[in-house]
């Protein structure tokens, strides 16, 4: 997750905590999981930046 949004792993967490972030596909007990697409989209409104170098 923190490569997909460039930041430490600190940073993740409080992000992937946020309101605006969208809510795990699923949570297993190694973590919780999220869809792709979901966090693509997310990264497309609030962090348009890492559009270009996201892969």
């Amino acid at each position: 997750m923190q490569e997909m949004l460039g930041v430490s792993r600190t940073r993740a967490y409080q992000i992937t905590n946020s309101k605006s972030f969208p809510a795990p596909g699923a949570v297993l007990p190694v973590g919780r999981i999220w869809r792709t697409e979901d966090v693509k989209r997310w990264i497309s409104t609030y962090r348009p930046s890492l559009q270009d170098t996201e892969e």
